[in-house]
């Protein structure tokens, strides 16, 4: 973590500070934290509930292959803990159609984590049985929660059979080695039952959730899928792929089942449709369109995108807040300030393991997600917002008060604070400002340019 600054203010500042007239503020926009879903957020009584830290998105597309990833991550965990990460997202777990080369989301065997010999090796890309359970159980033992990949709407490596269905040969014909969940032309569109749900991916077979059957392999038996992620492999909650592909419905029941916390991966940036889904699936979601005003803010210069619609801002304890993932993992203008903001606001923030690990700076990320854990509680308000500046303070105790500056040039301005004749600082150490709030809470902030700074009680 960054050393914080500790120089006091010169007496002329001070005399600044208390004589100055304040500007005019625009009315500050409010957003109100909605009441924690119990049940959701339920996990093994040794940690803490997902969602009171940061979630690490511990992959990234095309992770090297060779069968040494889960023990990179398991190198990792400790340290995670060591700054606030509460739970980590493993890619998917299972044997998929490509064997040794593939990154899991062209599934196959949902009961095979890398110990059959089948699709061309015994191993997954990430490693074997063995070296997975002993990253679930060193997380667990440092209080780290695990969150699986669940790509339940396509399945891929099937053999060619008739398909009576659809009048040709198709490759619906499962037969894993692990001698679980056969599957055949019936459990799959087209089929008896009907032609096709929500959505297809690619030229994947396409599951059709509808069937008991496949129902019941997937979360109702006590070996389904979801059973035995949980209670023998582990698991505390899942990240649901492609969500788009069918009813958020089958969610609803898994979880219903099974318990745990779920996130889905509904790619729109329209906040109501997030909204819409979440409420359907009774689930979290990651929020896009919070991703697609970020980028307009950020590369797009203009902060004042910021005050737009998205899903934080409607179901704050629903949103997935991230910056970048394994789909959406370029690096553009002001990254450090969108994990800046996405840190200080409500949601479930992520970080990205490349962003941590290669690309960012990981003592400033540290510092970041210490304020998260630590400052930012409560209900948002957004106090300024243009094209260079943002400026939101979040109510909780001892709550924060966040300056963005997207300017070549430093910038100062008053802001409206809960603390009333205190002194506050800047916790991440970009400014060494150490004013005391006037008796009604008003105070004089500033931020570097191109930068961020993070204010609350010293």
């Amino acid at each position: 973590m960054n050393n914080l600054k500790l120089l006091l203010l010169s007496c002329s500042l001070t005399f600044l500070v208390s004589s100055c007239e304040k500007p005019d503020v625009a009315n500050p926009t409010s957003y109100s934290k909605q009441s924690i879903d119990s049940k959701e957020n339920l996990v093994h009584s040794n940690k803490a509930s997902i969602g009171s830290g940061v979630m690490m998105q511990a992959f990234y597309w095309d992770v090297p292959a060779g069968g040494n990833w889960w023990e990179t991550v398991t190198s990792k965990i400790a340290s995670w803990n060591n700054v606030g990460i509460d739970a980590i997202w493993l890619p998917p777990v299972s044997k998929a159609q490509n064997g040794p080369f593939s990154m899991g989301y062209d599934p196959f065997d949902y009961y095979d984590f890398g110990e059959y010999d089948q699709m061309g090796s015994t191993e997954t890309r990430f490693g074997s049985r063995t070296e997975l359970e002993s990253l679930i159980s060193t997380a667990h033992n440092n209080n780290i929660s695990v969150i699986a990949d669940i790509v339940i709407n396509h399945n891929s490596g099937g053999d060619l059979e008739s398909n009576p269905y659809s009048g040709t040969e198709t490759y619906t014909d499962y037969n894993p080695a692990s001698g679980m969940f056969f599957r055949s032309a019936t459990d799959f569109h087209p089929n008896d039952y009907h032609s096709n749900d929500s959505g297809v991916f690619g030229g994947f077979a396409d599951l059709c959730h509808d069937k008991q059957y496949v129902q019941d392999w997937l979360w109702n038996k006590t070996n389904s899928v979801a059973k035995y992620y949980k209670n023998t492999m582990g698991f505390d909650g899942w990240r649901f792929d492609y969500v788009k592909g069918f009813s958020p419905g089958v969610v609803n029941a898994w979880t219903n089942e099974v318990g745990g916390f779920a996130v889905g991966e509904y790619w729109d940036g329209n906040a109501a449709t997030l909204e819409w889904w979440v409420d359907q699936s009774g689930a979290s979601a990651f929020d896009f369109a919070c991703y697609y005003r970020m980028r307009d803010a950020f590369e797009g210069n203009d902060l004042s995108k910021l005050q737009d619609d998205m899903l934080w801002k409607r179901r704050p304890m629903k949103a997935v807040t991230f910056v970048a993932n394994h789909d959406t993992d370029e690096i553009y203008n002001g990254k450090m300030l969108a994990y800046a903001y996405i840190l200080t606001h409500e949601g479930y923030p992520t970080i990205f393991y490349q962003d941590y690990e290669e690309w960012l700076d990981k003592d400033k990320l540290n510092n970041l997600i210490w304020i998260h854990n630590n400052k930012a509680g409560g209900s948002t308000d957004i106090q300024f917002a243009d094209q260079d500046e943002y400026i939101a303070r979040r109510n909780g105790a001892p709550g924060l008060v966040i300056y963005l500056n997207n300017s070549n040039s430093r910038k100062e301005r008053w802001v409206s604070t809960n603390w009333n004749s205190q002194r506050i600082k800047d916790f991440t150490g970009n400014s060494g400002w150490e004013p005391v709030t006037q008796s009604d809470g008003w105070v004089k902030i500033e931020v570097p340019p191109n930068s961020y700074s993070i204010w609350s009680l010293k």
